[in-house]
């Protein structure tokens, strides 16, 4: 039998959250999505996002979140297990967690991270958490698409073949 790959270490519960990033280099990078089926938009988003900071913690959303946001009724297409896997064996990531609610809010004031950022179709003012992270001094960032991909774009692709 093979050891766990060492990734799995970086998977977070919520309930486990405070503690470990107490551990954490400072400044903390927080961001959040569902990263349905990972793709060179996120990929290169992370690392921009992680390049902001000491450390990153990615929360992503669960499968019955995702469900609520409207994205289709096949959404999302990999389970969070599978999520939380892909995303934790990326080498920008510290810790992965997630989150059943609507937003992450919860996350974000568990971590209290000086660094918020989501991708360029969000204007700072919209960035759930942007107030409480300005409020504490820290910084909110929306990075522009660098590579004009999207996960409902691939399935489409996908579905016409």
């Amino acid at each position: 039998m093979y050891p766990a790959p060492a990734f799995e270490a970086r998977i977070c519960p919520p309930d486990q959250l405070k503690a470990r990033i107490a551990s954490l280099p400072r400044p903390l990078v927080f961001t959040n999505g569902c990263f349905d089926i990972l793709h060179r938009g996120h990929v290169t988003y992370l690392a921009q996002a992680r390049a902001l900071g000491a450390a990153m913690i990615v929360a992503l959303n669960s499968d019955a979140s995702v469900r609520r946001q409207g994205k289709g009724d096949d959404r999302p297409i990999n389970t969070l297990q599978d999520r939380l896997a892909v995303m934790a064996s990326l080498g920008c990531v510290d810790l992965v967690t997630w989150f059943d609610e609507d937003t992450p809010i919860a996350r974000i004031l568990e971590c209290q991270p000086e660094v918020l950022v989501k991708g360029g179709d969000w204007a700072p003012e919209r960035i759930v958490g942007a107030a409480e992270t300005l409020a504490r001094g820290g910084s909110v960032h929306s990075i522009p698409f660098e590579h004009q991909r999207s996960t409902t774009a691939l399935l489409d692709k996908i579905r016409q073949l």
